[in-house]
């Protein structure tokens, strides 16, 4: 409970004018696990990651924080929103559960209970996919690939677990996820096959009727003309008979070339 008779403007003293480069807010941490004192979790666990500390290497649960030093005077406490010294809000957001705190509001921070973090983007817009174990955009509600924990791995591009990332990530129609930043490089590249599961991550149909057209243009060379083989559809499971072509397979359950040979063409003797 606040004291009768604070000012708001003690309450706002400082706001968004102390914090790193992770969050804008008025108060440090004490790391539990080394006794360190930090601007955020993320600020000491880049600092124990460098290579120089490479003997010293851990992380900070976030949990497990218990002492905050003021930024506005340096009052050391227990962790809490409002400064038991000086009476100012150590974060306009403020989590009793992750211990987080957070002055930049227009992010819209909200703490979920089934993911047991703070997430950004406001409550309204996020659903919690209990089979995926994870928030996702409320446009994906019904609308998506189910994968069991699916946020619960690292980004398959850049190794970075994905769970408590501050990046952005996307949902791809196979219902793995990746960083949006790592999946747009993979699409600049012409990777459009999830590194997961190998399914196609978008709407290929365009694509695959240019294939049509280019196989329909390219005639084979006598000895492979009727030759077949077996392809393993990477987008629908299917495995069948088809005839080879040195462009491409074409999946004859769903219309897919996104297939792999599983058996090489019979040459002739």
């Amino acid at each position: 409970m606040l004291m009768e008779g604070r000012s708001n403007d003690r309450l706002t003293f400082g706001k968004m004018g102390y914090g790193c480069k992770h969050y804008r807010r008025r108060c440090k941490i004490r790391a539990p696990c080394c006794n360190e004192v930090y601007d955020c979790r993320h600020c000491h666990n880049e600092s124990t990651n460098l290579l120089q500390n490479i003997f010293d290497r851990h992380e900070l649960v976030r949990y497990d924080v218990k002492q905050v030093i003021c930024s506005v005077c340096d009052a050391q406490q227990p962790v809490a929103r409002v400064c038991t010294n000086c009476g100012v809000n150590m974060g306009e957001y403020f989590c009793d559960v992750c211990k987080f705190y957070d002055d930049d509001i227009d992010k819209g921070q909200f703490h979920c209970d089934d993911c047991g973090i703070c997430r950004v983007g406001g409550r309204e817009n996020f659903f919690h996919c209990k089979k995926c174990g994870s928030c996702y955009s409320v446009s994906l509600r019904n609308n998506h690939s189910c994968v069991e924990n699916s946020m619960r791995h690292h980004c398959p591009i850049c190794y970075e677990y994905l769970f408590d990332s501050l990046k952005d990530t996307i949902v791809m129609n196979c219902g793995h996820t990746m960083h949006c930043d790592c999946y747009n490089e993979m699409i600049k590249r012409e990777k459009y096959c999830c590194p997961i599961c190998s399914k196609s991550t978008m709407d290929m149909s365009r694509t695959w009727k240019r294939m049509d057209e280019e196989i329909e243009a390219t005639v084979m060379p006598d000895e492979y003309r009727y030759k077949k083989v077996w392809i393993l559809c990477n987008d629908c499971n299917d495995t069948t008979e088809v005839y080879f072509h040195v462009i491409g397979q074409k999946c004859s359950h769903c219309e897919s070339y996104n297939t792999r040979t599983i058996a090489p063409p019979v040459l002739p003797q």
